[in-house]
């Protein structure tokens, strides 16, 4: 097999039908996953410090908690290794299944463990257990649901259906935050002892859901030609690492800022704003939910942006947008202005973030030829979200060291946008659609 002779992102063109049907089904089974994931994390800041570490001081607590969440980041490059090998190999279909079993798995668990009260430190070790196969399932999911999406895509129109899956990230962020701002107002006894678990328990329903859904789908057409020709690698993750390493290593520096904005945001943030600054829990909880519903629109927005002006522009404008804003969303909130706190967050998650996520899936499938997508593509999306899903927990120490002061926050913020924007210069899409346009650079690939 040689790289050129199959540079297509895209099969040749079935119906706009049956595009939609399979980004839409991705969307379905993306929000699942990220809806189990992101309830862990805001727990996390808001029970798992006094369930699972009531020992601690609420700072040690905090930080405690906080790399039991680190530990899903930590494991979500092995998912994108396991399941891009896999994925390259069996199909893209087969990984996306058994991702979900798996996320499902961690997530019910999760809600029926015990506290650190009732069976002492087995409490924390099952919950980084646990943690531990979110983040192996999570990094699985994100590359076979992209590349479906992206794969199935009508020429020229890879940045528009690829954004779908992205749409999950923040649609499972409304459906969690949701969940638990219900909870949330329960009495605080009750919250902690039981309310918290309802979000985990109610998963069964949504993985449920997703199941029905990805059983129905075909298999990409890339892979499908792919394996009919025998043209599928091998070693795929060697073979990405050995003849693209900078484009993985691109794939990374770029992602950083992503996830430091969302985490930084929905995780850290909430959990200093509240405990620190008094904010009351659902207002934030409330300012969050707002902004992820305004992504909701402005990722698929920015994802069809991409496929007239570029990837990159696109892409480029939302980190210096994060650069530029750093400081001023937590100026805002520390005003403890409800109407300035919801306009910091709108800013940075509705628009900021939206930028960059919108294009991201059409542009790196776009990095990578089809045998070695699934691997190339998850492991430059992977490192990266583990690496910027560790900031908030170095930022959980610069609060503690600098006195809950905000500027630590911001400086990390600023700072990784701007290491994402340098890792997008070095990226240059070279296995664009069938019609050899490289919607990255606005060049004709060779």
């Amino acid at each position: 097999m040689t790289e050129t002779s199959m540079s297509a992102v895209h099969a040749p063109p079935g119906s706009r039908r049956q595009s939609g049907k399979v980004a839409f089904a991705s969307l379905i089974g993306t929000t699942v996953e990220w809806y189990d994931f992101y309830i862990y994390g805001t727990a996390a800041a808001l029970v798992f410090p006094k369930l699972f570490f009531p020992e601690f001081s609420p700072g040690a607590g905090l930080l405690a908690a906080l790399s039991t969440y680190a530990v899903g980041f930590a494991a979500r490059p092995l998912g994108g290794i396991v399941f891009g090998h896999y994925g390259d190999r069996l199909g893209r279909k087969k990984m996306l299944v058994i991702s979900l079993l798996a996320m499902g798995f961690g997530t019910l668990a999760m809600g029926l463990v015990p506290g650190f009260a009732e069976v002492g430190i087995l409490a924390p070790i099952l919950i980084v257990a646990l943690r531990f196969i979110q983040g192996v399932a999570v990094g699985g999911e994100w590359g076979g649901a992209v590349l479906m999406a992206v794969e199935h895509a009508p020429p020229g129109k890879a940045g528009l259906y690829g954004s779908w899956p992205q749409v999950g990230s923040p649609l499972g962020l409304v459906l969690s935050t949701a969940a638990f701002s219900a909870v949330s107002v329960l009495p605080d006894e009750d919250f902690l002892s039981w309310g918290w678990r309802i979000p985990f328990l109610a998963s069964a329903v949504l993985i449920i859901v997703g199941l029905v859904v990805r059983l129905r789908l075909m298999e990409s057409p890339v892979f499908a030609q792919m394996q009919a020709a025998g043209d599928t690698a091998r070693l795929p993750v060697r073979d990405a690492l050995a003849k693209h390493p900078g484009s993985v290593l691109g794939a990374a520096g770029a992602f950083v800022v992503i996830n430091t904005v969302f985490y930084l945001v929905t995780v850290l943030g909430l959990s200093w704003a509240t405990s620190h600054l008094g904010i009351p829990r659902g207002t934030f909880l409330a300012a969050v939910l707002v902004a992820a519903v305004i992504m909701c629109g402005t990722v698929p927005l920015f994802g069809a942006l991409s496929d007239r002006v570029g990837r990159r522009p696109v892409f480029a404008a939302g980190a210096i947008l994060v650069a530029l804003f750093a400081f001023p969303l937590f100026w805002l909130i520390e005003t403890m202005s409800t109407p300035l706190l919801f306009l910091g967050v709108i800013v940075i998650m509705g628009i900021g973030h939206p930028l960059m996520y919108g294009p991201q899936a059409a542009l790196y499938s776009e990095m990578f030829p089809p045998a070695l997508r699934y691997s190339g593509a998850s492991l430059g999306y992977q490192i990266g979200g583990m690496l910027g899903g560790l900031v908030p927990l170095v930022a959980s120490a610069l609060l503690i060291s600098y006195d809950n002061a905000s500027w630590p926050m911001a400086t990390l913020l600023a700072v990784t946008a701007v290491i994402s924007l340098l890792s997008l210069l070095t990226i240059r899409a070279r296995y664009a659609d069938h019609t050899g346009t490289d919607h990255t650079a606005g060049e004709v690939t060779p």
